[in-house]
């Protein structure tokens, strides 16, 4: 299985790079609506959306509020959807230590985990448009927000199966460790500081740029968290099988979508 997902990884991720350097950043926002929408397709089956029309007509309706979105990107609306994503996943936390609420299949809680989806993915999405637009590096600062998630992630595995004892959160996800979670903000935060010096970032703006990494770090792990929850509330292990040894797009994603309206707001407030 390591070997699998090794290998799917080397697969995706010049990809992934290619991507964000090499296409403008309208094709990326296009791309990254495709890329989105599949993952709020397999959201929607999670909350308990099952039947196939209604979930068509809802990646229908969020294809228009995508489309909208472009249009309005440039005003108010972009810091008003960081700062609500940001909130959301402060928000998240407290669903996470009740992590019974809206375990039930009623309609109302697939209500809930659809409005809940909404806030996962369009400040995400808008996220990604404003790192990826940024002037003059902006695609430079959407791939460190990228290698962040990514350096968290590998962080997490080995120092979790090297000192792993205490379990983070072991009735949503029993394979996370704390060990695990300081070796993610521990690699996180050391590629934020290498990336923003690259970046000719430097002074008291690469140590606060240090700090949003740790932030952006620990909502990461609050995202992989809840996707965990939606996944037990479902009874599944994988939200999809389209990345053999991976499982759906939103095994994937679900901490880069965590990770990113708070990058993308860190960076405003730092002035970067």
């Amino acid at each position: 299985m390591l070997q699998q997902r090794v290998l799917t990884a080397l697969l995706l991720a010049p990809l992934a790079i290619a991507i964000i350097l090499l296409l403008p950043t309208p094709w990326l926002a296009l791309a990254g609506a495709v890329v989105f929408l599949g993952a709020l397709e397999e959201w929607a089956r999670l909350a308990g959306v099952q039947k196939p029309a209604p979930r068509i007509a809802l990646l229908a309706f969020a294809a228009v509020l995508f489309v909208l979105l472009w249009t309005m990107h440039a005003g108010m609306l972009t810091p008003l959807l960081l700062v609500l994503g940001v909130a959301w996943w402060l928000a998240a936390c407290a669903w996470l230590r009740h992590f019974a609420f809206g375990a039930a299949p009623t309609p109302e809680n697939r209500a809930l985990k659809l409005a809940a989806g909404a806030f996962v993915m369009f400040p995400a999405w808008i996220a990604l448009i404003d790192l990826h637009g940024r002037e003059p590096h902006g695609h430079w600062w959407m791939l460190l927000a990228l290698v962040i998630v990514w350096a968290a992630d590998i962080g997490a595995y080995f120092s979790g199966r090297t000192f792993g004892r205490r379990k983070l959160a072991p009735q949503i996800s029993p394979g996370k460790t704390w060990a695990g979670a300081y070796g993610a903000l521990a690699a996180g935060m050391l590629v934020a500081l290498a990336g923003g010096w690259l970046l000719a970032v430097r002074g008291t703006a690469l140590l606060g740029l240090g700090v949003l990494a740790l932030f952006a770090v620990s909502v990461s792990i609050v995202g992989d968290l809840l996707e965990s929850l939606m996944k037990r509330h479902a009874g599944i292990k994988d939200s999809g099988t389209i990345f053999p040894g991976h499982g759906g797009l939103l095994d994937r994603l679900d901490s880069v979508f965590a990770a990113l309206p708070v990058f993308a707001l860190g960076l405003r407030l730092l002035g970067l």
